[in-house]
């Protein structure tokens, strides 16, 4: 005997529709979990369109500023100073001396300002294991600030070096200070992160304070010193260059070889120890690095913010924390930002040029808030 369905055929369809709809929901959110896993996983992924990204971002900072130079002339004119042929294309002695001694070297110190920033932030929050570090959290920049205070302060200048006093000042107050903060936190031979990082923000506020009262004594360079302190890209010729160059590169391979040592402590010191890492030595060699590459950065930039807090977020929620691929990417996006945030702070409000500390700042903390606010996931280190 035949039993008649008790629903119409409609309603039972919507209802096996209804029924299915969340295996159609799981199986899409799977696909978004496996796509984002391959990402992760694929070795250096993104690798070449950032590098691809930062060679864009320097085309339009040698092109955009008062005047207009279009990117096939810049091209001429590399070409030209390289090989000694200019392509056929026809560009002016004027924007030749724009592009060779004002824009191009200016550009490329802003990348790698960014670049070093950057790299310097992935070992911070790795060793620190903090979303919230960045170059300056342990005394960086108050060892920086203050040592191109001193530098500012003084009646001479270092005649026939590459650098002036406040490069070179700032360098090395950094590196004291850093080395100053890691001595104090040293408890029985060991630096806990916590006391690492109490230190580092008392010894932050002592050299601040002895920062304001050297120039509030000063009285008349005062105005120098803040507009250093806004940040700003002060390098504008090749020799600089030379010298920072390989100091930022040199730093940033160096810091490659410690990107297994930061996976292993991400898991924690006791277990980083117990897979024979030697964690203090690492520690300290990490610390000495970061810090190495954020006082190259302060030496040729003053104290910009954001840099090295931000992108380093940004490509930790891209490709997650694996640093060997973590470093480069973090470095080539931080690069391009910087390279952009000086090209606007040329071009805002021209011809006044603004502290490129501004906008690092204006543009780094609304996103950051932004990434904040949209993250639905806990952050994992």
């Amino acid at each position: 005997m035949q039993v008649e369905h008790p629903l119409p055929s409609t309603t039972r369809d919507t209802r096996y529709a209804i029924c299915d709809t969340p295996y159609a929901t799981r199986d899409t959110r799977y696909a978004t979990r496996d796509t984002r896993y391959a990402i992760r996983h694929t070795p250096y992924p993104l690798i070449l369109p950032l590098a691809f990204l930062l060679l864009v971002t320097l085309t339009l900072a040698a092109a955009l500023g008062a005047v207009y130079v279009p990117p096939g002339h810049i091209l001429g004119i590399l070409s030209r100073q390289i090989t000694g042929s200019d392509l056929g294309l026809n560009f002016s002695v004027g924007e030749q001396a724009i592009i060779l001694s004002l824009r191009l070297p200016r550009a490329l110190a802003a990348a790698l300002v960014g670049m070093a920033l950057a790299g310097s932030g992935v070992l911070f929050q790795g060793l620190l294991r903090n979303p919230m570090a960045d170059p300056y959290i342990i005394g960086t920049s108050g060892g920086a600030a203050l040592g191109a205070t001193i530098a500012m302060l003084l009646p001479v200048t270092l005649a026939g070096a590459r650098f002036g006093l406040i490069p070179v000042f700032a360098f090395i107050g950094a590196l004291i200070t850093v080395l100053i903060v890691y001595r104090l936190a040293l408890v029985g031979g060991q630096a806990p992160i916590t006391t690492l990082l109490l230190a580092g923000f008392a010894v932050s506020s002592l050299l601040a304070a002895v920062m304001s009262f050297l120039m509030l004594m000063s009285g008349r360079n005062i105005p120098n010193i803040l507009i250093w302190l806004m940040g700003g890209v002060s390098t504008s010729g090749w020799n600089a260059l030379a010298v920072v160059t390989p100091m930022v590169l040199a730093g940033l391979a160096a810091s490659f070889f410690f990107t297994a040592d930061l996976n292993a402590l991400l898991l924690g010191e006791e277990a980083a120890a117990y897979l024979g890492v030697s964690v203090e030595r690492r520690k300290l060699g990490l610390l000495a690095l970061g810090s190495f590459l954020a006082a190259t950065a302060v030496s040729i930039s003053g104290l910009v913010g954001f840099v090295g807090l931000v992108i380093p977020h940004i490509a930790r929620l891209i490709l997650g924390p694996e640093h060997r691929r973590l470093l480069p990417a973090a470095a080539l996006l931080g690069g391009s930002f910087m390279a952009l945030a000086d090209l606007l702070a040329r071009v805002l409000l021209a011809p006044t040029e603004l502290p490129v500390g501004m906008i690092t700042a204006a543009i780094g903390a609304p996103f950051f808030l932004y990434l904040l606010k949209k993250s639905k996931t806990p952050y994992t280190f």
